[in-house]
């Protein structure tokens, strides 16, 4: 057995680690920009685990425009610290946005750049992944509530609301999701590769 069969789980690990710390962080910054109930369980939660690091970016890092940013500039660290350390593990390139991105070869600049189109795949994956969850519940579950399901709602709504006023509702059926869905994967098709292009030198 050769180094990597343990360079394998090692990577899930890691990845999953990083990759959970950074969902949380960014659903706060979304679920604030929302305005998402802030006395939700669910918000309360993601609220405890990621305040001890941003209390101290706070006090460098001050809020633009009303919106915290300094929950952005902790997930940029986070994905830069997460290529930092796979590269460290002489892993020469991951997936990004579903584009293969190369970190082995990159300067630390483009591997900057390469952190900030992480983060604009995830964004839109976090839409995304609303939306169907927000579809399938209304599938197995109509009707009912729990906090879960209100903030789903919450960051569904910013895609869906534009689309419904140009796509009413076709025979009873909500063809919303559908189209909000089809535009969020073309978006990150169109978005997150020249970003990668450009961080790849």
């Amino acid at each position: 057995m050769g180094s990597g069969y343990l360079l394998s789980p090692l990577m899930l690990i890691i990845n999953t680690l990083f990759d959970i710390y950074i969902l949380l962080v960014l659903l706060r910054f979304l679920l604030q920009m929302l305005r998402a109930d802030f006395y939700n369980p669910v918000s309360q939660f993601i609220t405890k685990l990621t305040t001890p690091p941003l209390r101290i970016l706070r006090r460098i890092i001050p809020s633009i425009g009303g919106q915290d940013s300094a929950s952005i500039v902790l997930c940029l660290l986070l994905i830069y610290a997460k290529f930092l350390l796979m590269r460290a593990l002489e892993i020469p390139a991951v997936h990004i946005g579903g584009v293969m991105a190369p970190i082995g070869g990159v300067s630390y600049a483009g591997l900057l750049v390469l952190s900030v189109a992480d983060l604009v795949a995830l964004v839109l994956t976090v839409f995304l992944g609303a939306i169907i969850i927000q579809v399938v519940i209304s599938w197995i579950s109509p009707g009912n509530y729990n906090p879960v399901i209100g903030l789903v709602n919450r960051l569904a709504e910013p895609i869906l609301k534009p689309i419904r006023k140009f796509i009413p509702p076709l025979g009873g059926i909500d063809l919303t999701p559908l189209f909000a869905s089809l535009f969020l994967l073309v978006v990150k098709m169109l978005i997150v590769p020249p970003i990668i292009f450009l961080g790849s030198f």
